[in-house]
């Protein structure tokens, strides 16, 4: 799908036509769109095709005057009564009269600026609305951090009182989660540090403050995202400790039982075998005392057991 947009005086207006200034985003496109964009824009297929492959690292280029920015951007997606965090690449493409902007799929950062959320958001500022882009994506990797941290405390609650695989099923995925977005933070923040070289960004000395408040945005989520995963992975660690312990004790408890269980049988066998001479055999109070002398020796053992502690 290829939407275009332009600011005309304060507001963003969307474009059926395309003109000089304005901003082309495509998202999810057919080769037939992708062929479209590269032969009326100008736009480097390559550059185009680099964006949707889900692999792709995030990088700088600058080739036959047209720049490709590649930075990846978090999402968030329903999966199995839970929500699943993962990133994807957005790529950012700089021409002389254009900015091409592709992903593979609807975005909540695109809509920010779609839906004029962003201040001060201009097409024809176009090193600032790249910067802007950049900004909002730091602060939407904070924003999920904090997400999944929240979702992370809620699962230990839930693990605290089941101690079921589902729960550590649900916190290996946001340890998952989590690997996503510090690989993901780590390569936006070589893209930034090349943008610092840029002649463009340094040619505006409020694009170069803007830059440095994205970098300090980014290094803060690697800093969040890794305390997230030191913590997460420790308290998994626990957690994996606890369920084994318990699982021991359970064990244990069984095992114990069945010894005590196992003293009336073998009262029972002994007293059934079909010889002659069996203690009692002719008393009529026999059932009762074989099977209170059970009950006696199973309570011995049962207290024997008690003391060590089996129980």
């Amino acid at each position: 799908m290829k939407n275009i947009f332009c600011t005309v005086g304060d507001r963003l207006v969307e474009l059926t036509e395309p003109q000089k200034g304005c901003w082309v985003h495509l998202t999810s496109p057919t080769a037939e769109e992708i062929k479209s964009v590269a032969d009326e824009y100008g736009v480097m297929p390559d550059y185009l095709q680099a964006a949707l492959d889900e692999e792709e690292s995030a990088r700088i280029e600058n080739d036959e005057g047209q720049t490709l920015i590649i930075v990846d951007i978090p999402f968030v997606e329903a999966e199995q009564g839970a929500y699943v965090y993962s990133t994807l690449p957005l790529g950012i493409i700089l021409t002389e009269d254009y900015i091409v902007t592709i992903a593979t799929r609807d975005t909540a950062i695109i809509d920010d600026f779609t839906q004029e959320r962003v201040k001060s958001f201009s097409t024809q500022k176009r090193t600032r609305f790249i910067l802007q882009l950049l900004y909002r994506n730091a602060s939407r990797f904070l924003n999920y951090l904090k997400q999944i941290d929240k979702a992370s405390s809620h699962v230990q609650d839930q693990l605290n009182r089941s101690m079921k695989n589902r729960e550590l099923i649900q916190m290996m995925k946001l340890e998952k989660s989590l690997v996503f977005f510090s690989t993901s933070l780590k390569g936006n923040e070589m893209v930034l540090e090349k943008m610092m070289r840029l002649p463009t960004v340094k040619k505006y000395p409020d694009d170069e403050d803007l830059l440095e408040d994205v970098i300090i945005e980014n290094k803060q989520a690697i800093e969040m995202c890794a305390i997230y995963r030191d913590i997460m992975s420790g308290t998994m660690d626990a957690f994996a400790s606890i369920i084994s312990n318990n699982l021991n004790i359970v064990m244990k408890i069984l095992t114990s039982l069945t010894v005590v269980l196992a003293v009336p049988t073998f009262f029972a066998s002994l007293w059934g075998m079909n010889v002659g001479g069996i203690p009692f055999e002719s008393s009529p109070i026999g059932f009762w005392a074989v099977t209170g002398i059970s009950i006696i020796a199973a309570l011995a053992a049962f207290l024997i057991m008690w003391k060590r502690k089996m129980f």
